[in-house]
């Protein structure tokens, strides 16, 4: 799916709060439905729905989210239960986990990452050899 594509798929759910470019804000931030920042935010971010960060977005917080959409800036942790986007634009400094990861041409990525469908079953114990075993 090229950008224009996925950029038309999240314009069109309905984006149900915002924080505007001149917003300031630190501290916990929960949601339900879409939410967009495009100023600056400090904190923990919680929720079940997408989150987009806009291009003038500056986001410095652990973020557990449903989707996440990236044209701005990111420092911290992200888990999504659905997927991560990382625009053109985008730039991410931290971590990621997540079942699906897209990263468009363009896009600054200095994070480590764990993508991938396996990666909601696997688990430390059931990835490492049974004592006794034969390889």
């Amino acid at each position: 799916m090229k950008e224009k594509e996925r950029k038309r798929e999240y314009d069109e759910q309905k984006i149900t709060g915002f924080f505007d470019k001149d917003t300031e804000f630190k501290g916990e931030l929960s949601f339900k439905g879409s939410f967009r920042i495009d100023g600056y935010f400090k904190g923990t971010i919680v929720s079940d729905s997408m989150l987009v960060i806009g291009e003038q977005g500056k986001v410095e917080a652990d973020v557990r989210a449903g989707y996440v959409v990236i044209n701005g800036e990111i420092k911290g942790t992200i888990r999504a239960e659905d997927k991560v986007e990382i625009h053109s634009r985008g730039r991410v400094f931290g971590a990621i986990i997540t079942p699906k990861l897209i990263v468009d041409e363009g896009a600054h990525l200095e994070a480590n990452c764990q993508a991938g469908e396996q990666m909601e079953t696997a688990s430390p114990e059931t990835d490492k050899p049974k004592e006794g075993a034969s390889s």
